[in-house]
């Protein structure tokens, strides 16, 4: 949590990060404007990537004064917009843009993982394929880092453009490569240390923060060639171009080459022999043999895929190297600066330690340049972990980088290790999804992350850490949605926290709560469905939002609470059929329809609402036709066991002109008898204590008793 800062008299909020302590932490100030003393804080986050503080003052008995005034016991509620800590600057949306773009490789990947059965996995036709799986998972992760775009190339290149520009480079980008390189792809085993010096070039910038690097060396002699003259009596010239050289940056070191004072066309004449000679260097650069399968684009050198060609080259190249250097043109050469200045480049190239060590500025660039002209052969990560523990005793660093700390837990084959730098340095993103790298490369890391721990409640490290990440997205508005995906792949507790993670989301919200009914349903959690579209429907009802309340009832199938709701829709309907009061709730049973889905109550509402509409059409000269459809409405509502009993009569007392219609009886016999039998039940259920008597006029149980009397004798005689 951020912690308080008591510099001056305003708070301020310090983000937890992971820098290094000789940089400087990012300080918020928080203005609450209160002049006395802060009581209490109460601290929690808000949407998005937005911290909110209460700043409350001391309650003051007998002080009643403003906040100007200074006396006040009030407070002021501010908000902090906290970016990511570390030494990158990552904005909260490009955060977003990350997650998201994560969870379909990621998912991907699960799914092959179950296509392929335990056992399936140990045969190695399947281990082959699920090699293949993963390489393209951290392929297209690392794809997905890479989205920021460099910056325009210029169509005339500047001849003095020493470095040049590309787009700042990303601090878990470089961390996710170093995994795919050791871990993941098996077919550049031959050549890591080539990988590495690749690697290093792309990311050499990233260390200039923290300690001194050739990158920062380069530009800043890139600015002060543009006030240089005479650049081959700079010796910062010499020594950009000797550390170029000693990392292989050798496109760089043939453009510095080039800006040589003896290349100048009234120059050639005078100083051929010493532009000989810084040909011959920049040729012998160009042909230095490597042992990789191909080349970056502008590189130079010549390349070789199997080791007997390579030794073969490697042998003749440095013998071509040992014979420039004892040439007798050294001699001649009468400028003092290009000759020692090219003598320290074939020494760099010979692989003189002492040479190489004053051209590096950290143990990192000095291993890869062992790599380069003293170990070529090197192979096996424990001659690598060996060499870079040298390397470190010759160029230790004060504040060494996190990525330092990585690649030495990698070479020294230690995961625990590596899963604290990854898990210290990158987060918890980093730790849910290179989990699958190391697992894939390493059967150590695969028995340590797969193994059930006791202290962990039985779950594995690897599902801890993609609980962890859940948890992180499950916290954001923006991300929750995403976290299942990751809360599905752990067998332990997943299915568990997703079931709470659902449960929590406010279901006042339609977007949202249509958000979790489609997880429920990707997942199957039908029980989780129907539980929060009862508690929907709960909440809207509780809130006056009657129709959606039933709506989601419905959907939920809760005949229990519908029909608790119908019987509070019974003494809101009206106990007369011209009673206004129906009308507020005609909306609402139109929307149950007209199938009885699940509860007896709110059927009977919608078949009331029906035979209301044909009554109150119903009039002196309304054809008998349409009355007498009428009239079997009513005999299929009284006979409906789900009217309640409490209707019976004023369903009757509201029927009169029916059963007291002129020009023919609208009843049969059996008919009449049915309600006159009701009529006679609702007569023994009046004696109940528990007995509702209807608003209705007293004379109304009589008036039905004789328009039913009066209809069974003429249904009689007209039988």
């Amino acid at each position: 949590m951020p912690g308080l800062t008591s510099e001056s008299d305003d708070l301020a909020m310090v983000p937890v990060s992971s820098e290094p302590e000789n940089h400087p932490a990012v300080i918020y100030p928080l203005h609450h404007g209160l002049k006395s003393p802060v009581h209490r804080l109460s601290i929690s986050w808000a949407r998005g990537n937005t911290l909110q503080v209460s700043v409350l003052g001391k309650p003051q008995l007998d002080t009643a004064t403003d906040v100007d005034g200074g006396e006040s016991g009030g407070g002021r509620v501010v908000e902090v917009k906290l970016s990511n800590s570390g030494d990158e600057v990552v904005d909260a949306a490009r955060w977003r843009r990350i997650a998201y773009g994560s969870v379909t490789p990621f998912a991907l990947l699960q799914s092959r993982k179950h296509s392929l059965s335990a056992m399936s996995l140990d045969n190695p036709p399947y281990k082959a394929q699920w090699w293949e799986h993963v390489i393209e998972y951290g392929k297209e992760i690392n794809s997905l880092l890479s989205d920021r775009k460099s910056p325009p190339r210029s169509i005339i290149e500047d001849p003095k453009s020493v470095v040049n520009e590309t787009a700042e480079p990303m601090c878990l980008k470089a961390a996710w490569e170093l995994l795919e390189i050791f871990y993941v792809d098996k077919q550049s085993q031959s050549w890591i240390p080539e990988r590495l010096l690749d690697w290093l070039a792309d990311y050499d910038p990233l260390f200039s923060g923290t300690v001194p690097t050739i990158h920062s060396k380069l530009v800043d002699f890139q600015q002060e060639l543009a006030g240089v003259q005479v650049v081959e009596e700079d010796p910062n010239y010499w020594e950009a171009i000797a550390s170029a050289l000693s990392v292989g940056w050798l496109g760089t070191v043939a453009k510095l080459l080039r800006l040589h004072g003896s290349y100048r066309f009234d120059q050639l004449a005078s100083r051929e022999t010493e532009n000989g000679l810084v040909e011959a260097v920049a040729v012998l650069i160009s042909k230095m043999p490597r042992m990789r399968p191909n080349l970056r684009e502008e590189n130079l050198s010549e390349c070789y895929k199997t080791k007997p060609d390579f030794m073969k080259a490697w042998e003749k190249w440095r013998a071509q190297m040992t014979k420039l250097d004892c040439s007798s043109y050294w001699l001649q050469c009468d400028h003092q600066q290009t000759r020692e200045g090219l003598k320290n480049l074939i020494q760099i190239m010979l692989g003189n330690p002492s040479v190489l060590s004053n051209a590096t500025f950290n143990w990192m660039e000095l291993f890869i340049s062992h790599f380069l002209y003293v170990r070529p052969f090197t192979a096996g990560l424990e001659s690598m972990y060996n060499l870079a523990q040298k390397c470190i005793q010759l160029k230790p660093v004060s504040s060494p980088h996190k990525l330092f700390g990585l690649v030495l837990g990698i070479l020294g084959e230690n995961t625990e290790v590596v899963l604290a730098e990854c898990s210290r340095s990158f987060g918890p993103w980093m730790m849910a999804h290179a989990v699958e790298l190391l697992t894939a490369g390493s059967t150590h890391a695969e028995i340590l992350l797969h193994e059930e721990q006791s202290k962990l409640g039985g779950i594995s490290i690897e599902e801890l850490h993609k609980l962890v990440y859940a948890q992180v997205l499950s916290s954001h508005a923006f991300t929750w949605q995403i976290a299942p995906i990751y809360l599905t792949s752990c067998i332990k507790q997943g299915i568990g926290l997703l079931e709470n993670l659902l449960y929590k989301q406010p279901v006042q919200h339609s977007q949202i709560l249509l958000k979790s009914i489609e997880i429920c349903r990707l997942y199957e959690l039908d029980t989780i469905s129907s539980n929060i579209m009862r508690i929907a429907g709960m909440h809207h009802w509780k809130h006056g939002r009657k129709g959606s309340g039933v709506f989601w009832l419905q959907q939920a199938r809760d005949e229990f609470r519908l029909n608790r709701i119908a019987k509070q829709l019974f003494d809101f309907v009206g106990k007369s059929v011209s009673d206004e009061g129906f009308k507020q709730w005609e909306g609402l049973i139109e929307l149950l329809g007209s199938e009885p889905r699940t509860a007896g109550g709110l059927e009977f509402l919608n078949k009331y609402r029906d035979f209301r509409r044909s009554l109150l059409q119903v009039h002196g000269d309304t054809p008998t036709d349409g009355a007498h459809n009428a009239a079997e409405a009513l005999v299929s509502l009284m006979k409906n066991p789900s009217t309640p009993q409490r209707f019976w009569l004023p369903l009757l007392y509201d029927s009169l002109k029916l059963l007291n219609w002129q020009e023919r009886p609208l009843l049969n016999v059996s008919q009449t008898q049915l309600l006159l039998n009701k009529l006679q039940e609702l007569s023994m259920a009046r004696l109940r204590p528990d007995f509702v008597e209807a608003d209705l006029p007293s004379d109304s149980l009589s008036s039905v008793r004789l328009a039913l009397a009066t209809n069974l004798g003429r249904a009689i005689l007209e039988e």
